[in-house]
């Protein structure tokens, strides 16, 4: 069972499902996956809360893919936030110029 203090962050998604993150993974993914994350934890649950757009992947119907556009070196990118819908956990996250082709779940209203 996970300790409350474990807890990196727990919000919940426009479609109104809860996404979480432990310290211990979050820190797995910046010390492993992808480093160039570390710091910014604010950006990753700003686009849980407030994405472009959500995608759900075409291989497996329970992951999604959250998008929005961000600011990286000084261009313009979209952070991609990866969770397990089912699960309600984080699994990657990166910084990419490509979308990933798959269903669109959820569009920001202009």
């Amino acid at each position: 069972m996970m300790e409350k203090e474990d807890l990196l962050f727990d919000v919940v998604t426009p479609p109104g499902f809860r996404i979480y993150t432990t310290k211990k993974y979050w820190d797995y993914i910046i010390s492993v996956k992808h480093p160039y994350i570390n710091g910014m934890e604010s950006d990753v649950i700003i686009t849980l809360k407030n994405p472009d757009f959500i995608r759900q992947s075409k291989i497996d119907k329970n992951v999604y893919l959250f998008y929005r556009e961000i600011k990286y070196h000084a261009k313009n990118y979209h952070m991609c936030v990866v969770v397990n819908k089912s699960k309600g956990f984080v699994i990657t996250i990166y910084i990419t110029d490509r979308i990933k082709e798959g269903v669109q779940i959820w569009k920001k209203s202009e």
